[in-house]
């Protein structure tokens, strides 16, 4: 078995449709604090708007999928109607808040760009409005099929790090890794990772390494340099960042951060601020 068909067993993913049907003017859902939700829109428009200040037009034939379930708005416009199909999906606690810490608030699909999506979605909403025996079993099946189908697709185009929802998927991992999001300043050796999660140092490099891909001080460096661009689109000075994500000073972090990227920090600052699309 691959490592990404691993990672999608070991979610248990399970969705429950709790409405399919017409809706129409403004229809709100609430938090779901032990599960995600994702919705399907057959036919007519809507607009969707998050309580984090969201707001997008979608029209028939989109999918959208709240990792962690938080809540938010439907709004059909005057004397128009929208069918949908919205299903719960019933994940673990901590795979959960894996995919709420590695996606973001929610996700938009076009199915009609997404043939395998298509297909499934297809299924779900000829299953959601037709009377044929089984119907609700068929219908939560298929929305397990196409919430993996999706978690497939946001992983392969780069949405997403197979590393590190399998990392935050592993009960001795995930603590670790947020812990070094949380303190990149620290030094984190290899022994100091190691005994972090109770393992042999070797035990844990090869646990690290076939879980993430990368050794563990790689992730620690590609984690830092990431951080350090971020602090740097703040146009903090080098030299506190460099102390913030765990670097003596400007001189070392210019040295590692050109062997990642190919310029200095300095000369990155220069670029992204010239640069009309500000890309990072």
């Amino acid at each position: 078995m691959d490592k990404l068909s691993q990672i999608l067993q070991s979610l248990e993913v399970n969705a429950d449709v709790f409405f399919s049907g017409t809706l129409c003017g403004i229809n709100a859902f609430d938090d779901h604090q032990d599960s995600s939700v994702l919705h399907f829109l057959e036919s007519g428009s809507l607009t969707l708007s998050t309580g984090s200040g969201h707001c997008i037009e979608l029209g028939a034939g989109s999918v959208i999928f709240f990792p962690s379930g938080c809540n938010h708005e439907v709004k059909i416009a005057p004397a128009a109607e929208a069918r949908l199909v919205c299903a719960t999906v019933k994940i673990p606690l901590l795979h959960k808040q894996v995919l709420s810490d590695n996606l973001p608030l929610f996700l938009c699909f076009d199915i009609q760009h997404e043939e395998a999506i298509t297909h499934t979605a297809k299924l779900i909403f000829s299953e959601a409005f037709a009377e044929q025996s089984g119907r609700q079993l068929m219908i939560n099946r298929l929305c397990d099929i196409f919430v993996l189908q999706m978690l497939r697709s946001v992983i392969s185009n780069g949405t997403v790090e197979l590393g590190l929802i399998a990392a935050g998927s592993h009960p001795s991992l995930a603590p670790l890794i947020q812990a070094i999001k949380d303190n990149p300043e620290q030094e984190w050796s290899v022994d100091e990772m190691a005994n972090a999660v109770a393992m042999s140092r070797s035990k844990f490099a090869a646990l690290f390494k076939e879980t993430l891909g990368q050794s563990p001080i790689e992730y620690v460096t590609h984690l830092r340099m990431v951080m350090a661009k971020g602090l740097l689109k703040q146009q903090r000075p080098v030299g506190l960042v460099a102390n913030d994500v765990g670097y003596e000073n400007a001189s070392s972090l210019a040295k590692v951060f050109k062997k990642h990227f190919g310029v200095t920090p300095k000369q990155w600052i220069k670029a992204y601020f010239n640069s009309d699309n500000r890309a990072g």
